[in-house]
């Protein structure tokens, strides 16, 4: 949740960055042993634990860094205490930035540009980047953050809890060409009312994190706004023929749990979850059978949506140099390999199943091809903006009301576009 105040933070922090950035000032550089702090949003201990594998390898041959220190912060409030911490003089060295607030960082000059640093780095291959992940993350022809995770969101199973439910798995659906939305919500319907446990979970959302609903409603081929980011698409009929299918399926048909209930797929709570391959640390060996799958094909057909996380250097560091010489080690190609197993690379040499799968021991080819590289392949990114960070409170708001049993839905999305349309427009 980003609150009033949150969100005047998160626009003094960065509007400062610009002006120090402008008249050449900043914190001083320091010249003795480095000392960095990354923040990211995981406290995975899988996570941390590979993170503190490369950091410790790269100590070993660069005696002036004192630590590198991994500093996690929750996924709801990332954005908003990271800006915080800029703004309060406590800015980290590296950062994790949400693709979200990613058009504001990269043209705020808070990020230093990581375009030289990378290119002369021993044996980075910097061409083998995909350009297409490198987009967000530009301005002006120069990258100020790497797409350190380009990540498909995926449909986790619980095989077992379909099966106790005597309904098909998606599996059978998809070997049947009956992998969509209809009876991806039914199968969750009905497992609900013959378990007791819930059916279908959209990780992260909890009825605050609108965004993430972009995993749901594309399938319809609606998009928060057009492709310029002028026009609301909030009232478009396939927004509302979306948004109706999904209230329907929360209060009528139970496929979803609804407002203050939770589900945790990974405990064994929800029958699917849509979420990313990164999750799939959380699926304990002695657990539930499960599956992986690529998401169901809305009425415009099949279509996948994708989550990026870019890794920056703080122009206010006082160790900028160090810090963005450390972002060229941790992304190189031999770790960059390590992290594939977490975190989908933009490294087109590592994009196949064959290379996924040696450090995916979890998934199997046909899971990874299907889900993660036909999913980077094809798939659109969730909603970015420029002035996120208010807009994102703006739709929330105005979606509040929808999540009652008597909505009215066409009315409640044309009253978010009455909220947001001004802004857009700006």
């Amino acid at each position: 949740m980003k609150t009033g105040k949150g969100l005047a933070v998160v626009a003094a922090a960065l509007a400062g960055v610009v002006a120090l950035s402008a008249c050449g000032g900043g914190e001083a550089k320091d010249t003795g042993p480095a000392s960095l702090r990354m923040t990211v949003w995981s406290a995975n201990e899988a996570h941390l634990k590979l993170f503190n594998e490369i950091a410790d390898e790269y100590r070993k041959s660069h005696p002036n860094v004192a630590e590198i220190k991994f500093d996690p912060i929750p996924f709801e409030t990332y954005t908003t205490t990271l800006t915080t911490q800029i703004a309060g003089g406590n800015a980290p060295d590296l950062a994790w930035v949400l693709e979200n607030s990613a058009p504001d960082f990269v043209a705020s000059g808070a990020l230093l540009p990581l375009d030289d640093t990378i290119k002369k780095a021993e044996g980075y291959r910097y061409d083998d980047l995909s350009p297409a992940t490198l987009k967000l993350w530009q301005n002006d022809g120069k990258l100020y953050a790497y797409p350190f995770s380009t990540s498909p969101f995926g449909v986790f199973v619980n095989t077992d809890l379909i099966k106790k439910a005597g309904q098909k798995t998606p599996a059978e659906l998809m070997a049947a060409g009956q992998w969509n939305w209809e009876n991806a919500l039914a199968t969750a319907s009905a497992t609900q009312q013959a378990t007791g446990k819930a059916g279908l979970v959209i990780r992260d959302f909890d009825y605050k994190t609108w965004d993430n609903l972009a995993s749901f409603w594309t399938g319809w081929g609606a998009q928060a706004w057009s492709a310029d980011g002028k026009s609301c698409g909030f009232a478009s009929p396939e927004m509302v023929e979306a948004m109706t299918t999904l209230h329907k399926a929360i209060f009528t048909a139970k496929a979803l749990p609804g407002p203050g209930t939770t589900a945790d797929f990974f405990a064994g709570d929800a029958a699917m979850t849509i979420t990313q391959i990164s999750r799939a640390s959380l699926l304990k060996d002695d657990g539930f059978a499960w599956d992986l799958v690529p998401l169901p094909a809305g009425p415009k057909g099949p279509y996948s949506v994708i989550g990026q996380a870019g890794l920056g250097v703080m122009k206010k560091s006082r160790h900028a140099d160090v810090a963005a010489d450390f972002l060229a080690f941790f992304t190189n190609p031999t770790n960059s390999a390590k992290l594939a197993q977490f975190f989908p690379p933009p490294r087109q040499s590592l994009l196949t199943a064959e290379n996924l799968a040696k450090t995916n021991p979890k998934l199997k080819p046909e899971q990874l091809q299907k889900v993660v590289i036909e999913g980077i392949t094809n798939g659109v990114v969730k909603p970015t903006h420029a002035g996120q960070a208010e807009l994102s409170q703006q739709v929330r708001a105005g979606l509040d009301p929808l999540w009652k049993p008597d909505a009215d839905v066409k009315a409640v999305l044309d009253g978010v576009c009455a909220k947001i349309q001004p802004l857009l427009a700006k």
